[in-house]
């Protein structure tokens, strides 16, 4: 149990961590950030995520007030993801996280390397 007497908003910062931190979540912040405007199928192809994640993920941005969602009434539908002024406040520790994953890549794959043939022996 989460003790929040020493740290009354513990709780809620563990509620938006969990929606932030989420590896899906993380990657469509990058995403939009890098190329700003995106469709939802650019989005997922960009990313490879299944459409229903997506949808889940993009709903609960857009809930958390990171994303915008606009739907134009055309034939057929177009729906268009950017990033709300919140969101773009979020790019930086966003990709603060996305550079240190590409710059520990090798390090990673080593360490799960000896990790792996020390857990076999």
């Amino acid at each position: 149990m989460l003790d929040t007497a020493g740290c009354p908003d513990c709780k809620r910062i563990n509620e938006v961590l969990s929606r932030v931190g989420d590896r899906w979540s993380v990657l469509v912040v990058i995403a939009l950030a890098r190329d700003g405007t995106l469709r939802f199928n650019e989005l997922k192809k960009a990313l490879g995520i299944s459409q229903r994640m997506l949808s889940l993920t993009l709903k609960e941005l857009e809930r958390d007030g990171l994303v915008q969602r606009t739907h134009h009434p055309t034939i057929p539908p177009k729906v268009e993801y950017t990033l709300t002024e919140m969101g773009r406040s979020f790019r930086e520790p966003v990709g603060a996280l996305g550079y240190w994953a590409l710059e520990n890549l090798g390090r990673i794959d080593a360490a799960r390397a000896a990790y792996d043939k020390a857990a076999a022996s």
